[in-house]
């Protein structure tokens, strides 16, 4: 069982979480988010946690930037956009019991104090922006680190804020290149 509270979208995401793993989950009603469910997810936060786990897409980030932006502390758990696929919709609730379990166990906190350990001359220098390549690079990449697909001012990001260190980035920047030269 998960201790922290997991935060999705909708009804169905709830279901699906619930399939996966024995955890308490509030859903925000999509854009709908009021004053009402921050608070919800706020008093969660000070409780046991919360994990925010929201569909690979433009809305899912969205809410993501919301709560975050309202509640500090949070994690983040991502599925990719293939794993939350089924019958042309992309969403939590489409993704395997397995999918959601793996997105939860790597789910990540963003760090505290301001950190610029990655900037946009690493992603150029490691073929992340700037190349034919960088976005299936950068897709990859937010896989082996559980981090969500994201453009290169995006990953720059995501890597500072979640306190990604440069061996970790490394080591899955070489599983990911290995995968594009075995590709």
């Amino acid at each position: 069982m998960i201790k922290e509270v997991i935060v999705v979208e909708g009804r169905d995401d709830i279901t699906a979480v619930k399939r996966a793993i024995d955890a308490e989950v509030i859903a925000v009603g999509g854009f709908g988010i009021n004053a009402k469910v921050i608070e919800k997810i706020r008093e969660a936060q000070r409780r046991q946690g919360v994990i925010v786990l929201t569909d690979p897409d433009f809305a899912g980030e969205k809410i993501r930037k919301i709560i975050s932006k309202r509640i500090k502390g949070i994690k983040h758990a991502y599925i990719t956009q293939q794993e939350g696929y089924k019958d042309g919709d992309i969403g939590v609730e489409n993704a395997a019991p397995n999918a959601i379990i793996k997105a939860l166990e790597s789910a990540k906190c963003e760090v505290k104090e301001a950190r610029d350990e990655f900037d946009i001359k690493d992603m150029y220098f490691f073929k992340l922006v700037g190349d034919k390549m960088s976005r299936e690079r950068r897709d990859l990449l937010g896989k082996e680190l559980r981090i969500g697909y994201c453009n290169g001012t995006q990953l720059v990001t995501r890597l500072n804020n979640f306190g990604v260190s440069r061996e970790e980035f490394i080591k899955c920047l070489k599983k990911v290149e290995e995968g594009i030269s075995n590709g």
